[in-house]
């Protein structure tokens, strides 16, 4: 198989605008494209919006943005991923892309969801997060099993898990099972876990014995898709959002607070987008400069905007499962058994007879 290049999207989207961010994907996937990359993906809920806001303001507050947020929530089969799939023909690429989406069955129940896009246009894999994380559950309904599925795709299998999911053992080893050779772990722009106390001598003992404001979660990310490259022997795209200053600005109006929720947004860690080999180390990559075509020799990208890019060979998945094939020949199928439940669960099933009354 010749080499797959991969295209991470660090990029921002128009906050709670799924027109303006749908419009900017298609216009990046074709720059992608131009630059030769065959796996285009964007960030954790890229249309429209990841809510920070459920982290740092009470809910309370947060009425009006969760309407918002479901006005610019996206159907799975509506226009705009019908646009989607006409850009990955168009462009003969895979697109693996966050969105917030919203239920069939609900004028307001929203799931934490992924596509993954063949480069025929196909859907080929429609996965909802199953369990929100922390303050994402006052914005996000649990999901299921269906999407816990490895593209077969003319560049790779592969398969993806959003955020936290990238904890959770079982769900990465159902994909590892499916022969995965390139994971893709989506993630926001930042992690909010605590809002700093004042800047007074008790508050800042206090912070001391807490330890820093916010966890390192571009540790906590790297970590996690480090560990499942190595257990998978598959290579890893870690894809970040970018928090912009339109964002923030929409965060943080109406707030009774908005100078400290500033600060949290402005000083939190933000997380990066990056590649990693099969054994977890980092892949080497590079992002395109658009005027004169160069690569510039880039590990990462995290305090600005851009397309990163790195070159898979898939052969070299294959050299580390004669140490650790923890779906073959170093697992105990005897001793431990995995079952997952791939079914769609709908919250009502609809039987109609039309000889109901009939003697």
């Amino acid at each position: 198989m010749a080499s797959t290049r991969v295209a991470a999207c660090h990029v921002a989207s128009h906050f709670l605008s799924a027109r303006e961010s749908l419009d900017k994907a298609i216009s990046l996937m074709h720059q992608a494209a131009r630059n030769s990359a065959n796996i285009v993906v964007f960030p954790e809920t890229y249309l429209s919006a990841f809510p920070i806001w459920s982290a740092i303001r009470p809910p309370t507050e947060n009425h009006d943005l969760f309407h918002r947020m479901v006005q610019e929530s996206l159907y799975a089969d509506g226009e705009e991923v019908k646009l989607l799939q006409e850009a990955a023909r168009e462009t003969k690429t895979v697109i693996s892309i966050g969105f917030s989406e919203r239920s069939p069955a609900s004028t307001a129940c929203l799931y934490n969801s992924n596509l993954i896009i063949n480069a025929t246009g196909e859907v080929a894999v429609h996965h909802r997060k199953l369990m929100p994380t922390f303050f994402e559950k006052l914005t996000w309904s649990p999901g299921d099993g269906y999407g816990l599925r490895v593209a077969d795709t003319p560049y790779g299998r592969v398969g993806g898990l959003i955020c936290g999911e990238n904890t959770n053992p079982l769900a990465r080893y159902s994909l590892m099972a499916q022969r995965e050779e390139i994971h893709i772990s989506s993630w926001p722009p930042i992690w909010p876990t605590r809002v700093p106390t004042s800047a007074s001598k008790e508050g800042e003992k206090e912070e001391q014995s807490q330890g820093s404001a916010n966890y390192d979660n571009v540790l906590a990310n790297r970590l996690r898709a480090a560990a499942h490259c190595f257990e998978a022997k598959c290579f890893g795209v870690m894809c970040s959002g970018f928090l912009n200053q339109e964002a923030i600005n929409i965060i943080v109006s109406g707030s009774r607070s908005p100078g400290i929720l500033k600060g949290v947004l402005e000083k939190s860690p933000r997380g990066v987008s990056m590649f990693l080999d099969p054994t977890g180390t980092p892949l080497p990559s590079f992002t395109v400069d658009e005027d004169t075509k160069t690569q510039k020799p880039t590990e990462f990208l995290q305090n600005e905007e851009g397309i990163l890019y790195a070159d898979m060979d898939l052969d070299r998945c294959i050299e580390g499962k004669q140490y650790h094939d923890v779906v073959g020949g170093y697992q105990r199928l005897d001793v431990f058994q995995v079952q997952v439940n791939r079914s769609r669960r709908d919250p009502v099933v609809f039987t109609e007879r039309s000889d109901i009354g009939e003697e």
